[in-house]
């Protein structure tokens, strides 16, 4: 199953990694979550660099560090129907593909790793909501490339090639 191109406003099937998680010593996210694409960025040439902002349904402590998923676009996306917030205050950035993405069924995999693209004026919402984050240097920011030699990231191997 071909890996969708990582364009701000899909949102993917990740392991996302809280930074509460990060914090605590763990590699890996506790969960498979929805999760939107809020940049991506050539380095090194041709590896891309993807930074995701999770979805959650836990409501934020501060309103200004999350957007609420209206119900006719969690329904388009075939997300469920509890209320849903992307947090705009923390992000996961990796390299794509990268071993944290998930089918979005993993009893269908023909479906894919991707739930669709926001609307165009909720992702440009997401995406200003992080900028905004990251200008007050309020963002937590997790990288889950390992870093390599010489401090350079390098991609995690997945997780049944890990030692």
């Amino acid at each position: 199953m071909p890996f969708p191109d990582p364009q701000p406003g899909l949102v993917i099937r990740y392991a996302y990694l809280w930074r509460s998680e990060e914090a605590q010593g763990r590699e890996e996210g506790t969960k498979d979550r929805p999760c939107a694409v809020v940049l991506t960025t050539k380095r090194d040439g041709d590896r891309l660099i993807v930074v995701v902002a999770p979805i959650t349904h836990a409501p934020p402590a501060d309103p200004r560090a999350a957007i609420e998923v209206p119900a006719a676009v969690k329904r388009r996306l075939r997300l469920d129907d509890e209320r849903s917030w992307i947090i705009t205050s923390e992000v996961n950035v990796f390299t794509w593909p990268g071993p944290d993405l998930r089918p979005v069924d993993p009893t269908d995999r023909a479906l894919g790793f991707a739930h669709g693209y926001l609307p165009r004026g909720l992702a440009r919402a997401v995406i200003d909501g992080v900028r905004e984050q990251m200008r007050e240097g309020l963002a937590k920011i997790v990288q889950r490339d390992e870093r390599g030699p010489g401090g350079t990231f390098r991609r995690r191997p997945p997780r049944g090639e890990r030692e």
